[in-house]
């Protein structure tokens, strides 16, 4: 991988991932097919939009990219779209803007971005936190998001303490393992056999749905809630896609899905945090692709 991608490299695939991970028909989030929760596809595109220019600016550190980012959806949108696909992002583009190392991997270079967070990005990530407000999250264990970190713990000290609950803090403690292999093992070769982007992102997060109870479900109505969607996610794969070559444009696949998603809508079950690994996949995607051409 070649180094120091400029800004606008970085924004454009920041904001070709968010788009695209609306652009799946992914059952129970917010996506072209179907609005839910109280937002809009429109929500989502602006948001990626405007925190783009925050994500993409290397003078900035990881916490406060991801403070600036929230502070600008919020300003735009006024509710939370995206701090979870912030929070995987952000660390994503610091590690690609990095001119150290260019013959280094883009995986090598985040763990060493993972490696060197500190007390200020914590600061500001939990300041990020308290003003998106994601659902089920608050004075949780050591570390409440409304109060500053305690004194000397790094944003991955503080990710460590959320792994065992959420999605995403798992990704920060693992060198986003999760991420990596979906984009090599699910994503890349559905694409290598010309399958759209949107297609094999949609098959992703299915695959993943049936496997991962999603962790924003378990914040907001329990555990046994999220695996009964995993539960629920795992059957419905088996009935409609147990052909691997089935495609979810296909008609018949996609009514299936609709009705999948308006199923889970109905009962206000949003499985965010695994849309949050979409887009972080495709990020990752963008950032390689890139590296290819540059």
């Amino acid at each position: 991988m070649k180094g120091g991608f400029s800004q606008s490299q970085i924004s454009n695939a920041f904001v070709s991932a968010c788009v695209t991970e609306v652009r799946a028909l992914k059952p129970g989030n917010v996506h072209v097919f179907a609005d839910g929760h109280g937002m809009k596809v429109a929500d989502f595109e602006t948001s990626a939009r405007v925190a783009a220019p925050h994500i993409s600016n290397a003078k900035l550190s990881t916490g406060d990219r991801i403070l600036r980012a929230v502070n600008a959806t919020f300003a735009a949108v006024h509710c939370n779209t995206n701090l979870g696909i912030l929070l995987l992002c952000a660390p994503l583009a610091v590690a690609a803007q990095n001119p150290a190392g260019q013959a280094d991997s883009l995986k090598t270079r985040l763990k060493q971005v993972l490696a060197g967070l500190d007390q200020s990005d914590a600061a500001n990530v939990f300041r990020a936190i308290a003003t998106a407000h994601p659902g089920g999250i608050g004075s949780e264990a050591a570390a409440d998001v409304r109060e500053p970190p305690p004194q000397g713990v790094s944003l991955l000290d503080a990710m460590r303490m959320a792994s065992a609950r959420d999605l995403i803090a798992q990704e920060y403690v693992t060198d986003f393992q999760r991420v990596f292999t979906l984009q090599a093992i699910e994503f890349a070769p559905r694409i290598a056999k010309g399958w759209s982007t949107e297609d094999a992102i949609a098959r992703v997060f299915l695959h993943a749905l049936a496997r991962i109870p999603d962790t924003h479900i378990a914040r907001k109505f329990g555990t046994s809630v999220a695996e009964t969607v995993r539960d629920r996610a795992a059957t419905f794969e088996a009935q409609h896609f147990s052909n691997a070559r089935a495609r979810p444009s296909e008609p018949a696949a996609q009514r299936a899905l609709i009705d999948f998603d308006a199923e889970l809508k109905s009962g206000g079950l949003n499985p965010g945090s695994l849309a949050d690994l979409m887009a972080a996949i495709l990020f990752v995607t963008e950032l390689e692709d890139a590296a290819l051409t540059t």
